[in-house]
């Protein structure tokens, strides 16, 4: 057991310290640990992690950090979580705002499929809205309004 613990840790400290910390902002790092989960198997993984520490522990351990990051998201004010979103939009080169479809697929691969059903449909309703506000913020920025 603590074995696991220490690897556990060991695997939150590299990731953190190699991937996370260089982001700014919640958006950023919870688009990124997501980024690490397969769609089509479930599974988390980060290379140079699995060749480290093994595939069933780095699973783990990022899907772990993935509900902890959704979770700290929900936590901001609206207020914050909005500041924190166009930041993460400004840093997504030529993308500009996600339209509604788009906006869609990135709620569904941002939410760990382990979080409670009452928490995955508050943070639809939040970044539907959110992302609703920055699309309007665009188009008013670009009608001079």
């Amino acid at each position: 057991m603590q074995d696991q613990l220490r690897i556990y840790r060991q695997i939150l400290f590299d990731l953190a310290l190699h991937h996370l910390e260089p982001l700014e902002g919640n958006y950023s790092r919870l688009a990124l640990v997501a980024a690490l989960r397969d769609p089509s198997t479930g599974r988390y993984g980060e290379k140079t992690l699995m060749e480290t520490y093994g595939k069933e522990p780095v699973h783990q351990a990022l899907s772990r950090c993935h509900e902890e990051l959704f979770e700290r998201v929900l936590e901001l004010p609206l207020a914050r979580q909005q500041e924190d979103l166009a930041q993460y939009v400004g840093t997504q080169e030529g993308a500009g705002v996600p339209n509604a479809k788009a906006t869609g697929e990135i709620l569904e691969s941002w939410i760990p499929p382990e979080a409670p059903g009452y928490l995955k449909e508050l943070f639809r309703s939040n970044l539907n809205a959110l992302f609703e506000l920055l699309r309007d913020g665009k188009s008013k920025a670009r009608s001079g309004t």
